[in-house]
């Protein structure tokens, strides 16, 4: 039971440290393909001056089905029943609210675990918002997403 919740601390952890970076992330992906999911894995961190930063990028709705096929399909990727999965991620990637809510999606060793991330403290609008006004903090973990005017953020592990 105690490695559940260190599993179960770690990943809330993990989001709470990079709530603002995965709120832009989710608004830029949103304004530029509205709806979809942000996916970052953290089996392989890029190692600076910071410390640990992940990929993440936001797959849209039009591409998230084959992704997920793809993705959780994986020999190395434990999912329980991944087909109902699909279909529960794709549902509420239909109707969750993009100004409110992220739809999020975190790999790590061999497992995917899915995350519908509500009430949060700040919405994906200002997320964007705080991290376009202090764009220098983040301009280390910044590479340009295929539309440049959307940079994407890359998540950071702070331990």
């Amino acid at each position: 039971m105690s490695e559940i919740n260190d599993i179960s601390n770690w990943h809330q952890d993990f989001i709470a440290s990079n709530l603002l970076v995965i709120g832009h992330n989710a608004w830029a992906g949103h304004l530029s393909q509205k709806r979809g999911a942000i996916v970052c894995s953290t089996n392989s961190p890029t190692l600076g001056v910071g410390g640990e930063s992940f990929k993440s990028h936001f797959v849209g709705r039009s591409r998230l089905m084959p992704f997920l096929n793809a993705w959780l399909a994986a020999p190395d990727t434990a999912i329980l029943r991944h087909d109902f999965m699909i279909a529960h991620i794709l549902e509420v990637v239909d109707n969750y609210s993009p100004t409110t809510e992220v739809v999020l999606l975190l790999e790590s060793f061999d497992r995917a675990t899915f995350f519908y991330l509500k009430d949060l403290p700040i919405t994906p609008p200002q997320c964007y918002e705080q991290v376009r006004k202090t764009w220098d903090e983040f301009q280390p973990g910044v590479s340009a997403c295929q539309d440049e005017q959307f940079p994407r953020v890359d998540l950071k592990h702070i331990s």
